[in-house]
């Protein structure tokens, strides 16, 4: 990789959470005049009405910076077929964004935000964001035909959109896994090589990181919808692109491992509301932070803890891929999640 493009994945990230820094108070100010607000409910944790509109400013910021690297030139750094699917990506997110922002205004039903999902989806399979391989155990990689590589890849983007909607339940913790979850794909993408899939991670840290500003407990504003669809289907579309494109087993399994906690907490989420009987898309108080909630555990607790759990599959990622040092990198990271939950334990014991 040239040694020039590493500095566009530089200027990306910076970009990205300059313009976030910069542009979330005056997301803040314009919502509040205009009275889009989420408000306290019986489900909701948060006790005073909050501007639900930061995701104008991540998506803002992310794309800002894409564009500052290719108004600069470097895109023109990257094979053809690359610059296409980092577009892709792109305008796949905006549109995700855009359906979000549209839910977050006028509350769609389930059934309208899927159907529209799926079609963008299959718009960004037709320009190349598609899953091409599967690893099957003990058979390694096959490569699927397109009848089945489509249904795979909307399931894919679609699903961890949703995911990380779904985990949007307390201060700054969609904001801190995404944040955590973008800059491991960065390092694995730019050990592997894959410069454009890097260059939207390293957009999509920066933004979301910046965010954190704003949105850690006590949170100023949320991201709603709209932020939560845009980063969800930006990570996906970047495991995409970056990492499941590659012929490698290990490679292929990375974007499921980096993203394992947002993934593994809907799909038990949606196994439990079905073998009660109940429609999947009916929110409820399920997730893992809010069973962590009822164990007694603070609102900072809970989110500090489920960024330890995502560092820690993160760098089991590392480890996996073969980075140098990945291996310590996981040990660090099961010391920090071991002394969290640790100090969770602790905290359930005290306040039971």
């Amino acid at each position: 990789m040239p040694t020039q493009l590493y500095l566009y994945h530089l200027i990306a990230f910076l970009a990205s959470m300059t313009v976030v820094l910069w542009c979330t108070p005056v997301v803040k100010n314009i919502g509040l005049k205009s009275g889009r607000v989420d408000r306290p409910s019986e489900r909701k944790i948060h006790q005073r009405p909050m501007v639900r509109l930061g995701g104008i400013s991540i998506f803002g910021g992310t794309l800002t910076a894409l564009l500052i690297v290719w108004w600069t030139g470097g895109f023109g750094l990257l094979p053809f077929d690359k610059e296409w699917e980092v577009w892709g990506v792109t305008l796949g997110g905006l549109a995700f964004f855009i359906i979000g922002l549209l839910d977050d205004f006028f509350n769609l039903s389930a059934f309208g935000r899927l159907l529209m999902q799926s079609g963008v989806a299959s718009v960004a399979w037709g320009v190349g964001v598609r899953i091409d391989f599967l690893s099957i155990p003990f058979d390694g990689l096959v490569e699927i035909d397109p009848w089945l590589s489509l249904p795979i890849t909307i399931t894919w983007l679609v699903g961890m959109a949703n995911a990380i909607n779904w985990i949007d339940g307390l201060d700054g913790l969609a904001a801190g896994v995404s944040g955590i979850a973008a800059v491991v794909m960065l390092i694995v993408a730019l050990f592997m090589e894959q410069s454009a899939a890097a260059l939207i991670a390293a957009a999509l840290a920066g933004g979301a990181l910046g965010f954190l500003r704003y949105n850690f407990n006590p949170a100023e504003i949320f991201m709603g919808d709209g932020g939560s669809y845009f980063m969800g289907f930006t990570l996906a579309g970047v495991g995409v692109i970056g990492l499941v494109k590659t012929t490698v087993v290990t490679a292929v399994l990375l974007p499921y491992l980096i993203l394992a906690v947002p993934l593994l907490d809907m799909s038990a989420v949606i196994l439990s509301r079905l073998s009660n009987g109940k429609s999947p898309f009916i929110a409820d108080k399920r997730h893992l932070h809010h069973r962590l909630l009822r164990a007694g555990l603070s609102q900072r607790l809970t989110v500090l803890l489920i960024y330890a759990l995502t560092l820690w599959v993160g760098s089991l990622a590392l480890a996996v891929s073969g980075i140098p040092s990945g291996y310590a990198y996981a040990l660090a990271a099961t010391m920090l999640l071991s002394y969290i939950g640790w100090q969770a334990w602790r905290n359930a014991r005290i306040s039971n």
